[in-house]
């Protein structure tokens, strides 16, 4: 679907409730994202759903507005489990704004905080709990996390939650939620860990997609420089003079970010930083800070690739490449939100060159390498690391987990190619 195309769409005819639709025009909503879209009319009708789509496309109001209404629906209650405790900020946010006004009760559950609030916000038996996996197993544990009576599961950015080790504590609590329920699996990537959650938990999920795994964000320009390692302040310092609106830099380790956050308030630009060496009030308080202006400059870790949801950050830094290529995508996604442009440029040494041409065959692109002093660089062995580029406007059908792989016969939407399942 063309961006004119979803432009003509809007929230009214996707299955939503009279009341959850007003507070959507009140927030400012105007036109469905393509995973709103094709998500929630699936979501609203009581099926599982397996969404994948990276980030910044409005995955959050894709599994909000479907989770809100069926437990207004069915009296259930919501749990939604995220991978860090920004995004699940993030989410909380959302969810009080949407639903806030309605007398929506929300529980989160985070690491890297005082436990006793959140104990005394499960006794007020909230709606909605909303956490990270190793609080929860801890709440869990304690028995103050009472999961009996959650009707709606939602499981957002998965193949992160994977990635940073939490597959144990997902068994056990998706042994432990009811089994009638329904389940929303959002997920960047589709690994084959995803399929085996999705066959063995969720009921016959209907796949929708809006992007291949390793798409970019479609008007982010890309640059990459070659720069040894004791250049890249100097490149970095005059970037900054440069660009004159909010940066993300993102560095490999924390010791690292501590270090660049004090070199870039030494060349006088304000900065702040985050990792996992900051407390959580300290993490929250620099956030807030790079969204009010207070801090031009963010540096980073991989803890803020994903879900963190800054609006308008003109350029994103890779001052360090990553140590899983595929987190070059979550990285470069901060910037080009939801169809906006947005500039990325990427740091790597000269040793580094193999790690450029893996990335270029991960986004299908073939991206501009220049020196630091701006000379065009062609690389070697370049050979079948742009290949053809795939459609970027997502695919409007699904899959099945389960059963026998083929589509049900006589099944069909009024919105689009009738939906498989796996």
């Amino acid at each position: 679907m063309s961006r004119d195309e979803l432009e003509q769409k809007e929230f009214y005819g996707l299955g939503i409730a009279p009341t959850l639709l007003e507070r959507i025009e009140d927030l400012g909503f105007k036109h469905p994202t393509p995973i709103q879209f094709k998500a929630i009319p699936i979501a609203c009708s009581g099926e599982d759903v397996v969404g994948i789509a990276q980030t910044g496309t409005g995955k959050t109001l894709a599994f909000s507005i479907p989770m809100l209404q069926q437990m207004s629906a069915r009296g259930k209650k919501g749990l939604i489990l995220l991978p860090t405790r920004e995004l699940a900020i993030q989410v909380e946010q959302t969810l009080v704004k949407l639903a806030g006004p309605l007398g929506l009760r929300t529980a989160l559950l985070i690491g890297g905080t005082n436990p006793n609030p959140q104990k005394r916000k499960l006794r007020e038996k909230p709606h909605v709990i909303i956490a990270t996996p190793g609080r929860l197993i801890d709440m869990m544990n304690q028995r103050a996390a009472n999961l009996s009576e959650i009707g709606v599961l939602v499981l957002d950015e998965a193949d992160r939650m994977l990635d940073m080790g939490f597959a144990p504590q997902l068994k056990k609590i998706l042994a432990s939620v009811p089994k009638e329920r329904q389940t929303m699996l959002f997920s960047a990537t589709m690994p084959e860990q995803i399929a085996t959650i999705a066959r063995e938990f969720m009921k016959s999920p209907l796949r929708v997609e809006v992007a291949p795994a390793g798409t970019t964000a479609e008007r982010v320009v890309q640059e990459m420089f070659i720069v040894p390692k004791d250049e890249k302040v100097d490149l970095l310092k005059k970037l900054l003079t440069e660009y004159k609106g909010t940066v993300l830099v993102f560095c490999r380790t924390k010791h690292g970010a501590s270090k660049l956050a004090r070199s870039i308030r030494g060349m006088g630009h304000s900065s702040a930083e985050i990792h996992s060496n900051r407390s959580q009030n300290q993490r929250q308080e620099a956030l807030r800070g790079f969204t009010n202006g207070k801090y031009r400059v963010m540096v980073a870790t991989d803890i803020a690739a994903r879900g963190i949801d800054v609006k308008n950050i003109e350029l994103v830094v890779n001052f360090d490449l990553p140590d899983q290529l595929e987190d070059y995508v979550h990285r470069i996604g901060r910037t080009g939100r939801a169809g906006t442009a947005g500039k990325a440029i990427s740091f790597a040494a000269p040793e580094q060159k193999g790690d450029i041409i893996q990335i270029e065959r991960l986004i299908n692109t073939t991206l501009p390498v220049m020196t630091a002093s701006g000379d065009l660089i062609e690389l070697k062995d370049r050979r079948g690391s742009a290949r053809a580029p795939r459609s970027r406007s997502g695919g409007g059908g699904g899959r099945r987990y389960g059963g026998s792989g083929s589509s049900r016969p006589g099944r069909s939407r009024s919105r689009g190619p009738a939906k498989k399942r796996y």
